[in-house]
């Protein structure tokens, strides 16, 4: 069986440990058991810095024990500029670069899915579908963007 290869924005593993947003966490925590193994899970250095901007020290070292192991996507300049034309195509706004960031990463890598719990700038048709037009006519192939419950 292949695995189906999965970016993880850091809304998902912070989600893991969130008590805040119990229905969020206990989603997050079944997806983490029952579709995370199925999955080839990938994280990114963007990733891996807004999980070290926790600012509770206990559930950062949490956070980043949950995500050890995985595979680590580098910020490269293909990724940049194509997070830039995101941002140019009024996609992502200029404030939220890191959001085009993590979808750029993930297409420039060939990954599939990116899973998040940002429905106001990533989880959303509106998103999708511009995000897709861009690929397309950069000759990238098409992301889902999904919530982790979608998978």
């Amino acid at each position: 069986m292949v695995k189906v290869k999965l970016y993880l924005d850091s809304s998902v593993p912070s989600a893991y440990f969130d008590s805040r947003a119990p229905d969020r966490q206990r989603l997050t925590q079944q997806f983490w058991k029952d579709r995370l193994p199925d999955s080839d899970a990938v994280i990114s250095a963007v990733v891996l810095k807004e999980i070290a901007d926790t600012p509770d020290p206990t559930r950062r070292q949490k956070i980043e024990e949950l995500v050890t192991g995985m595979t680590l996507l580098p910020l490269t300049e293909e990724a940049t500029a194509l997070a830039q034309e995101y941002v140019r195509q009024r996609i992502f706004p200029e404030q939220y670069e890191s959001d085009a960031l993590h979808v750029a990463i993930a297409v420039v890598n060939g990954v599939g899915y990116l899973a998040s719990w940002n429905f106001k700038h990533l989880v959303n048709v509106r998103t999708r579908r511009e995000v897709n037009l861009v690929n397309a006519l950069r000759g990238y192939q098409p992301i889902e963007i999904v919530a982790p419950p979608e998978l």
